[in-house]
């Protein structure tokens, strides 16, 4: 799969729809290359699904595991996502689990893309990460970060249709009352999709970007 996955195209993997093999391909072996991709796992499934519904660019990825504590299980590659006129194009993003994947699409759309067409006067046109898994440990603790499971997004900037670049390492502190409005609402708005949200407010290690997870409860600073 490349590209945007259709609704349509999801659902039919997901019901188990298999291309006929021909006489030199077993069966088994097709069947086994599909489920490498689309989990057995009801659950992911079901995210695929309502990932798909919200028309999202992604591929469903294999599982990994690396050691250590680290893998990526339920992941997807999203290449775009969707905002009530246009697509959002994502930059510098990884492997995410799928509940992180769908909880981001519904944050870029109703919160960070109408923050910006309201607040800003401008429709966002793209999101700006500094990556999703990585297998280390969280700063200065013996635990592995949510990061090593491809459960945590840190999100940089945003790029409007108008070409101002709003970041977090040079807008945070912006005088601007409508910058300073428009962080207020995306902050506001990731606190109730994501488990966990850390932003420059939290420490200096999130000087340049918010940290959203799906781990924790309602933990926002």
């Amino acid at each position: 799969m490349r590209g945007k996955l259709t609704f349509g195209l999801l659902v039919g993997l997901l019901s188990g729809c298999q291309a006929i093999p021909s006489m030199q391909t077993p069966r088994k072996a097709t069947v086994a290359r599909s489920t490498a991709i689309i989990s057995p796992n009801p659950q992911v499934r079901a995210c695929l699904a309502d990932l798909g519904s919200k028309s999202a660019g992604f591929t469903p990825l294999p599982d990994q595991y690396y050691g250590a504590g680290c893998s990526t299980v339920g992941t997807v590659k999203l290449s775009v996502l969707k905002s009530d006129r246009a697509e959002l194009a994502l930059a510098g993003l990884g492997p995410v689990t799928c509940p992180l994947a769908d909880s981001l699409a519904g944050w870029a759309r109703y919160g960070v893309d109408r923050a910006a067409q309201q607040i800003l006067g401008s429709p966002l046109v793209r999101i700006e990460t500094m990556g999703s898994y990585s297998c280390r440990n969280i700063a200065g603790s013996p635990r592995r970060s949510a990061h090593a499971t491809g459960n945590a997004i840190d999100v940089s900037g945003f790029v409007l249709a108008d070409g101002r670049r709003i970041t977090i390492a040079g807008n945070w502190a912006d005088k601007s009352p409508q910058v300073q409005r428009f962080f207020v609402a995306i902050r506001q708005s990731a606190c109730k999709r994501f488990g966990t949200v850390l932003t420059p407010a939290y420490n200096a290690a999130h000087h340049d970007h918010l940290h959203l997870e799906m781990s924790g409860r309602s933990y926002c600073k």
